[in-house]
Order: structure tokens, then sequence, then C-alpha cells
């Protein structure tokens, strides 16, 4: 580890900036103030700077990089998004909640989109494992894939996968749960009770390692659709029903009459038991083990099929 000392400072106190952040207090004054580096694999090591307001040059410096002009640095937000920072322009880490930084032998920044989220990578190739990294997914539970635009099934990126950046329609990718249930042959009772009850017409169904429950033939609103009633696909997840389901898929695929256009975030095809469904990007924020299950998610399906837009 390098240090950037200040010879008219003999303090030796270290202030951790990650500390900090994750306590929510204000930089305490020090001598050094510690961050984290990263290179373009995600490997970390800590650097030490005398500045709490440092530039890119300093901090290149510090990680003991030369020559400085032949890196980049990105200043790694806490939403996740980065923010390039010019090799002169200084950085505040005391108020900007960022201590980790990566650093790239590079001078071209490749854009993308992961997960609706837009970020920028210092190298043409990335891999499946740095793209689950940087969507701060569970790599062993979740996939990772390249979304494929006109209808196209979308590209699973393996963690090995080196993607090439600089070609043509390689910009959008969407991390999804790995919904592998093995073992599940039934529905918990609970879920099997509520459907059967309220004449819900539903097939348990696997793909490979993949288990679902397809609503059959679900009655939609009249005249908002381009169909009456379409096939809902629920993916069931790992842990489920402690773990909740994410999104939805529907067939036939249903454009809006009044506008004859896909829903919102409604474009998307998933492939499942040979079937190409319309992918509903419909995202669960809270989940309750225990007392939710099947049944949300059809009042949630219900919900989002009816405020469509």
């Amino acid at each position: 580890m390098q240090n950037q000392t200040n010879s008219g400072d003999d303090r030796s106190d270290v202030e951790d900036v990650a500390a900090a952040i994750r306590e929510g207090r204000n930089l305490r004054p020090a001598a050094l103030y510690r961050i984290v580096v990263l290179d373009e694999q995600l490997r970390e090591r800590h650097i030490d700077l005398a500045d709490p307001v440092p530039t890119a040059r300093q901090i290149l410096q510090a990680a003991g990089l030369r020559p400085v002009d032949g890196y980049s640095v990105y200043a790694i937000l806490t939403p996740g998004e980065f923010e390039d920072l010019r090799l002169d322009e200084t950085y505040d880490l005391r108020g900007r909640g960022a201590e980790r930084f990566v650093i790239f032998q590079t001078d071209r920044a490749f854009k993308f989109t992961i997960d609706d989220r837009q970020l920028e990578w210092g190298k043409p190739s990335i891999s499946g494992r740095v793209l689950k990294a940087l969507a701060g997914v569970p790599p062993e539970t979740y996939d990772v894939y390249l979304e494929v635009r006109g209808g196209g099934q979308d590209i699973l990126i393996r963690d090995g996968d080196l993607i090439d950046l600089g070609k043509p329609g390689i910009e959008r990718f969407i991390t999804l749960i790995r919904d592998t249930t093995e073992g599940l042959f039934a529905l918990p009772e609970a879920d099997e009770r509520y459907l059967n009850s309220h004449g819900v017409v539903f097939e348990t169904v696997s793909d490979g390692p993949h288990t679902g429950v397809i609503f059959k033939q679900l009655p939609l609103s009249t005249g908002k659709f381009n169909h009456a009633a379409a096939d809902v696909l629920i993916l069931l997840p790992p842990g489920y029903p402690d773990v909740a389901p994410d999104m939805f898929y529907c067939d036939p695929w249903l454009t809006l009459q009044s506008v004859g256009r896909y829903p919102s975030c409604a474009d998307q095809p998933h492939a499942f038991q040979g079937r190409n469904w319309q992918r509903w990007s419909r995202h669960n924020t809270a989940w309750r083990p225990g007392i939710d299950g099947l049944h949300t998610m059809l009042k949630r399906v219900e919900h989002a099929l009816a405020e469509a837009k």
C-alpha cells in the first residue's frame, strides 16, 4: 500500500471514508483519509490520502500508477452510478458519499445500461461476473442477460463470458434471479386453496430447473388490449414462498388498443417451455414471508394490467 503524506502534519490517525459513510457522519479531521481503489476486474485495495479533497491525479499517484495520464478514474457513488473524474479535477470526500474508485488503463469510456442504470466502463470488454458485481446482485443466485431488441430472445451471459462493448447493440443488460426451485412439485397448500376457491385456472410448470405457475386465460379489461384474455406466467424463485417472485409474463403479447403499442416496460421477450412470453418489468418492493403468496402476485398482476399505459 502506498501512502500520500503531508510532511507538515505529524498526526498519525487515519479516517476510513467508508466507515464514515456507513455511520452517516461527517469525516473527522485526520492525517490520512482511507479510500478503496478497484482495478478493471473489481479487485479492491486500500490507499491513504493526505488530502480530503484529492484530484484524480493524486489518487493515481497514491495508488502507485504511472504515467497518470494513461489512466481514467471513476468514483462509484452510493446508488451505484459512476462519475468520471478529470485528471486535475478535485473530488471532495467530505460530502460526496463515495469511498470507492475504479481505475482503468485507458482513455476511452464505453457506456451501457444495466437494470435501467447507465454506467461507464473503461475497457472494451467486460465479463458476466463483473456485470453482476456492478449491478450489486449475488452472483450465485442471479443471472445477467444481454437485452435483444425487436422481439429477439435475451442472451444469457455466463460469469466467464467476455462481452465486446464496442459492438453495435451491446448496450443494455438486465439481471434476474435464477429461478431454480428443484424439488418443488406442488404449490404450498395456502396457494392452492386460494386459487381453487377463487376459480382461478392454473398450471404448475417447469422448464429444466425452472419452475413457475401459469394463470390460464386470465380475463382482461374489455377493450383495453388487443386480446380479451391471456396466460400469465409467474416464475417461482428459490426459497418461495419466503422469497418474492419478480415480474410476470404474458402470452399472447398484449398491446394497448388506444395507442397501438406495447405498455411501458413490457416489450421484451422471455423464453419458457417453448413459448415466447412478453415480460412485464413490474418489480416487488415488499414481501411478507408467511403472509404473501400467489394471491399477492395475482392482485399485483391485475393491478398492473389495469393501470398499464
